[in-house]
């Protein structure tokens, strides 16, 4: 049976009904999908339908940029910067889980210059979000031309960033699995922070390259992680045995209740073919972002089922995209 747990990560929020309403591909709402019958799927307490009509059947104001203040700007490389970045308190908010992002941008910068950066930590109480950036291309160079204390444009909140946050919610009280590499080490604070809080045993296997060592070993100290250093894959795009053998050993003696990948596609994909069916998985989801409203295409992604999914809004079950994706 064709069938998948699928939802909305905006819908019943304020941004809903979207464009893709206007356009007839709701992701939930089968009459905006144009057909002639209610046949909703995750019902959030609140008709999309009804909304859509009640507000002159077209789409409720997006998502806008606001004028914020870069507070801090802190090196861990040449190419590895830290934003510290003050938001308002609503804000700061709804940027307070697992999958966060936002859009930033030099405020004398095109709009095309619009960057999506994980959010890697939040602190409520002094309305400021921290984010890692890799300046590596034309984007975030021009990011990276900001100094301390100047304005920074910055769009949000976005809540994708994670495939199979379900998953994440209902790993309580086990034994967790955090797989990351590279920048990837980023969004993998707020999954800490929620599996820390769900009382789980957390394994973190990390693999630095192409940095030199970890750098977010303050949040896995708090965080209390057993932390393993490996290679997650290597020059020929493989999973190397040792990191094999040693997932499989934690698999094996403990508890695991869930394995999450935040690295390469083709890494979480190696990752979710090793663990098998067994066990619950989630992974990152920030390969493909560009607009994060589903409207530009660039996050189109074709399931198993041979549907193409727009992946910066859809929140589906990681197998279900992985397994028919072409990574390569």
């Amino acid at each position: 049976m064709n069938y998948e747990v699928r939802d909305c990560m905006d819908a019943g929020s304020e941004y809903c009904p979207c464009h893709l309403a206007e356009s007839g591909e709701c992701l939930l709402c089968s009459q905006l999908r144009g057909k002639d019958f209610c046949d909703c799927i995750n019902w959030k307490g609140v008709c999309i339908y009804q909304e859509f009509v009640w507000n002159g059947e077209k789409a409720k104001d997006g998502r806008s940029e606001i004028q914020c203040v870069l507070l801090n700007k802190k090196y861990i490389y040449e190419d590895l910067v830290l934003y510290t970045i003050s938001v308002p308190h609503k804000l700061a908010k709804e940027l307070n889980s697992p999958g966060t992002f936002v859009f930033l941008r030099k405020p004398d910068s095109e709009y095309f210059f619009s960057t999506p950066i994980s959010v890697m930590e939040v602190n409520i109480e002094e309305n400021r979000i921290v984010l890692a950036i890799e300046v590596k291309g034309v984007k975030t160079k021009n990011l990276d031309l900001l100094k301390e204390g100047e304005k920074i444009l910055l769009k949000g909140p976005y809540w994708n960033g994670v495939l199979g946050l379900k998953n994440l919610d209902k790993s309580k009280d086990g034994t967790a699995v955090v797989i990351s590499r590279g920048i990837g080490q980023a969004p993998i604070v707020p999954v800490l922070k929620k599996l820390y809080t769900n009382n789980n045993k957390i394994y973190v296997l990390i693999d630095s390259k192409p940095y030199e060592k970890i750098f977010i070993d303050n949040y896995i100290e708090q965080y209390n992680c057993e932390v393993i250093d490996t290679t997650v894959i290597n020059e020929k795009g493989e999973i190397p045995s040792e990191f094999k053998n040693i997932l499989i050993s934690i698999l094996k003696s403990e508890k695991v209740n869930i394995v999450h990948s935040s690295a390469a596609d083709i890494v979480n994909y190696n990752v979710l073919n090793l663990i098998g069916e067994t066990v619950e998985f989630s992974c990152c989801n920030n390969g493909k972002m560009c607009c994060g409203e589903g409207v530009c295409g660039s996050c189109s992604v074709k399931n198993k089922y041979f549907n193409i999914e727009r992946s910066c809004k859809l929140q589906i079950d990681p197998r279900n995209i992985l397994e028919g994706r072409k990574l390569l």
